[in-house]
């Protein structure tokens, strides 16, 4: 009798550490996911700006030698719309849903409406409220907390956003330098 309960204590036991590992890792996919999400959403929203739109930044007072200090600079990479587009980005994650990587058996987020209105394949990805109001949450948090690495990244980065913001600078996906480079 004794030594059933110390198997059934040791299998309880192990049930609750598997399954409160399951939902950290699920946690890890969602801010995983959430970040991923927002490099695309922000690089996407950048490409949408002319290249020959531009702003003037800088000081508009006049220095002692009569010159000005204003530069001009991309709008599309300016601090002022960056910060404007990620006021706007985290609303997009309503158009995402979870899938499940068979590689990895990790949860992934894959957009699910198209921008240029292509039929997309959206077999076995579950469109589910709690998913993108997750994703929502994960994303805005991203936001406040990273809001400096973001505009830095926007400002300069046009190369591997994703792994460089997500995975080396903030560690939100660990585990996904060995993901593969999804093109939305």
């Amino acid at each position: 009798m004794g030594n059933w309960l110390n198997v059934l204590s040791i299998t309880v036991f192990l049930s609750l550490l598997i399954h409160s590992g399951q939902g950290a890792r699920q946690g890890q996919d969602i801010k995983c996911g959430a970040c991923r999400a927002l490099v695309d959403e922000m690089e996407w929203a950048i490409s949408q700006v002319g290249p020959k739109k531009m702003i003037q930044t800088g000081s508009f007072r006049i220095n002692p030698d009569g010159s000005q200090s204003v530069r001009e600079v991309p709008l599309a990479r300016s601090e002022g719309h960056l910060l404007e587009l990620m006021e706007e980005v985290c609303e997009k994650m309503k158009d995402y849903g979870e899938r499940t990587d068979p590689s990895s058996n990790r949860n992934i987020y894959v957009r699910v409406t198209s921008r240029d209105g292509k039929v997309m394949d959206l077999s076995e990805t579950t469109l589910d409220s709690r998913v993108t109001s997750s994703l929502k949450y994960a994303c805005e948090t991203i936001v406040e907390q990273h809001e400096d690495e973001l505009i830095e990244f926007f400002a300069h980065e046009t190369d591997n956003v994703k792994d460089k913001l997500c995975s080396r600078r903030t560690d939100l996906c660990d585990h996904a330098l060995h993901m593969p480079h999804d093109e939305l």
